[in-house]
Parts: structure tokens; sequence; C-alpha cells
């Protein structure tokens, strides 16, 4: 019970001072799940977020759900995602109940356009990190590789999402002797 309101706090947390998209909120998840609570590895995690981002909806709602279920099975994937939504659905109802009389104020949407550098940072951050650990190359030929093939071939995404997800599941019986 005490890890199902701990998740909850935690994506509440997340979900209360995060602004922008499921990207800006990455940062954060990871900093609380991984360094703070220690519910998974960096690797794990990492593995977890490629999962959320290929699976269909909000990633950032996958992510809640994944990592509650790790941590407290259904429960926990519940309490994760009730958090995580929960002061989203509170700000747009306090907006939209009290704060309609200033949509034209000019401090308010100076304040918004003063979030946004900082929104763009936060989406930065995890695809620096995740590009820190490949390899540099391989990684541009094979986005350009991909990318034309979209584009000029008229290859469906779908089937590269599934070629990853397989190379992804036999690399590592590749790799150091098929042990890991």
């Amino acid at each position: 019970m005490k890890n199902i309101i701990q998740l909850f706090l935690t994506f509440f947390k997340v979900g209360a001072f995060t602004f922008g998209s499921g990207y800006a909120m990455i940062p954060m998840i990871e900093k609380e799940v991984v360094d703070r609570k220690k519910w998974m590895g960096k690797d794990e995690f990492y593995d977890q977020f490629a999962l959320a981002t290929s699976a269909p909806g909000p990633f950032s709602l996958n992510t809640a759900v994944f990592v509650g279920y790790r941590v407290c099975g259904w429960w926990g994937s519940l309490s994760a995602v009730i958090g995580s939504v929960l002061p989203s659905f509170l700000i747009i109802l306090l907006i939209a109940v009290c704060l309609a009389d200033f949509r034209g104020n000019t401090y308010v949407e100076a304040a918004f356009k003063g979030l946004r550098p900082a929104v763009v940072a936060m989406i930065a951050v995890p695809f620096v990190q995740m590009l820190r650990r490949l390899k540099k190359w391989y990684f541009i030929v094979l986005s350009a590789a991909v990318a034309l093939s979209i584009t000029y071939a008229g290859i469906s995404p779908i089937y590269f999402i599934l070629a990853g997800g397989f190379t992804g599941a036999i690399l590592p019986f590749f790799e150091k002797g098929g042990e890991k």
C-alpha cells in the first residue's frame, strides 16, 4: 500500500510540475524513478521508455503504466496513471472555471511565452541522453536511411518499428556470446 501511495504522489508531482508535451516529463520521471526511488535501473528505464513511445496512446501515460506495473502490479499502474493525469485535469478545470477572463491578458500571455524555451530544453534532454549511448555514425546513417525509405520509397514506418523491435530483441543473443 505504501508503494501505491508513493507512485501516486511521484506521478502527481511529475504531472503538476512539468509543462509541455509528454517529452518534457521524461527527465523528471527518470530522476524520480531511477535516481530517487530506485524502482528501476537506467537501462531498464530507457527500455521501458522505448516501449512506451511505440505503444499506442500518450507515452507519458504509457510510462506511468509500465513503471506502476513494475513497482506494484495492476494497482500500481492505476495509481501512477491517476497521479499523472489528475494535476492536468484540476488545472484545466480551474482555468475553465476561474481564469477564462484572463485569456487576453498580456501578462498571462508573456508568462506562457517565457515557458516555451524551458519546454524545448526539457524535450531535448532525453533525446540528447539517448544519443550519447548510441554510436553516432551508426545512428546518423540508419536514421537517414529510414527517413529516405519512408519519404521516397513509400515504405510504412510500421515496418521499421517492427524491425527495430525484433532487432532489439535478438541483438543481446549475438553480443557477448549470448549472455545478457
